[in-house]
């Protein structure tokens, strides 16, 4: 394990994910690489040379997962609230606007435009830039996993129990990791299916619109996902029949809008 240090900012990743492998981590290894690997595919010219400026030859798929690795360090416990935010259920667009902009202290939604800001002022330190951007690109995926735009009663899903296959778990587990392994791809592989599955117009629309939107769309995807998953379910592959499609299209929606507000920040 020592000897990972000696790698530098890779080694401390490594180690991470080996010191911690059973941590519970928000879309899973796999999700956030898929999203930062479409991320990747759809950035600008102009984007792409000032993110090299900040990752090197490091994509954005390898540093997607680097928030939830560093909650093992007690350092950034100030930053677990950045991860969700958490508002009552069928709630009306008008209304949960209003909500998530009065919602106190840094949540998911202050946190990203708090990042995207930092991003653009070069007077920051090079440091300082790389954080801001690796928990960019990770909380962006985390907005696309519906139930960390979930509810406060049941901790985004983590109090509601449920048994995929017989395996006891919970709703936020499930949609966090346990579909994605279900599909079987390897993070590359599935990103790269999901790439293909949009055209132009359709990657314009899904880029369009606020952030707000963006928030109110996972609050509906996040009441459909509640609505049919009671607790105590016993979910298998009717459940997968039922949900893939909005799997991947979180998923997609997840790497297209991040790659849309890299090339925003850094046009």
């Amino acid at each position: 394990m020592k000897s990972l240090f000696r790698f530098g900012p890779r080694g401390l990743v490594l180690a991470a994910v080996l010191l911690i492998s059973n941590y519970a981590f928000s879309w899973g290894l796999t999700g956030h690489r898929v999203i930062g690997e479409i991320a990747q595919q759809h950035l600008s010219g102009k984007a792409r040379k000032e993110i090299k400026k900040l990752f090197g030859k490091e994509s954005l798929a390898w540093w997607s997962n680097w928030p939830d690795f560093i909650k093992s360090d007690s350092t950034w416990n100030h930053a677990s609230r950045w991860h969700y935010v958490d508002l009552p259920g069928h709630t009306s667009k008008d209304s949960f606007i209003d909500q998530l902009k009065k919602l106190p202290g840094k949540n998911l939604y202050t946190q990203i435009q708090d990042l995207t800001a930092q991003l653009k002022n070069k007077d920051f330190p090079l440091q300082q830039r790389q954080e801001a951007l690796r928990f960019l690109v990770h909380l962006v995926g985390d907005l696309h996993q519906p139930l960390h735009v979930g509810r406060d009663e049941d901790q985004g899903g983590n109090k509601i129990i449920v048994y995929w296959f017989d395996k006891k778990t919970n709703l936020h587990t499930l949609w966090d990791s346990m579909l994605i392994d279900f599909q079987q791809y390897s993070y590359s592989e599935y990103a790269r299916l999901l790439n293909n599955t949009a055209g132009k117009e359709q990657i314009k629309q899904w880029q369009a619109g606020s952030l707000e939107d963006w928030f109110y769309e996972s609050h509906v995807m996040s009441d459909s996902i509640y609505d049919a998953t009671p607790n105590e379910a016993k979910l298998s592959y009717r459940y997968n029949y039922q949900f893939q499609h909005v799997l991947d299209e979180q998923l997609l929606k997840g790497g297209l809008r991040l790659a849309a507000l890299l090339n925003e920040t850094f046009k």
